[in-house]
């Protein structure tokens, strides 16, 4: 389980990423509606290809977001419902919700988005609009952000297991919601489990001496 934990922080790791590349995409989307705003009204002058280019960025920023959201725990719940279950129930909800829905469902529209990523790559389909962008980056977000979700789909089904196995904290609890007696066990349980590592790799190197 430790080790499938790692695999789980190293994909949260890449969902944060995306998160702060996500900022950056919010803010060249709120540059370039502001610019084209501005020179249809003060010049009259309009691009099909900045307008796309906007609605591009937009896509981005929604379906590649989607991990970094379930990293962060924010998509909508039901929380009058959840409020009143206990932790344990909450999270063997979110297991049989990943299993039986979200991994299934991550995987049929990477199997359909690919091939309409791929055969607008392969024959550089067009914009029918007048001076508009090529396709296949707009199409490209469809798989990315559905196997980022994914990842982070699998991340989460691996914290709820452990959590349920009494491994680590309750993964639903984030970070403001946390007493300062949380924050300090949980800061403990880390170092003893750091302890524990360096301990088990000097007996290690010791067996092996």
């Amino acid at each position: 389980m430790r080790f499938l934990l790692s695999i789980s922080r190293l994909i949260d790791r890449l969902s944060l990423l995306v998160g702060k590349l996500i900022m950056w995409l919010i803010l060249a989307v709120t540059l370039i509606s502001a610019a084209n705003a501005i020179l249809r009204k003060t010049l009259d002058l309009s691009s099909n290809a900045a307008l796309e280019l906007q609605w591009y960025l937009f896509a981005y920023v929604f379906l590649i977001g989607a991990g970094y959201v379930f990293l962060k725990n924010a998509h909508v719940r039901i929380d009058f419902v959840s409020a009143r279950l206990s932790p344990r129930a909450r999270n063997w909800i979110d297991v049989v919700g990943i299993v039986l829905f979200l991994i299934p469902f991550c995987l049929l529209v990477i199997k359909l988005g690919w091939p309409l990523f791929f055969n607008a790559y392969k024959t550089g389909e067009l914009s029918l609009n007048a001076g508009g962008l090529i396709r296949w980056p707009a199409y490209l977000a469809i798989p990315l952000g559905f196997a980022l979700l994914l990842l982070q789909g699998i991340s989460e089904l691996i914290k709820r297991i452990a959590f349920l196995r009494g491994l680590i904290p309750d993964p639903l609890v984030s970070e403001a919601e946390k007493s300062d007696e949380q924050r300090l066990l949980e800061e403990l349980a880390e170092e003893a489990r750091r302890k524990e590592a360096v301990a088990a790799a000097a007996a290690g190197k010791e067996a092996r001496a």
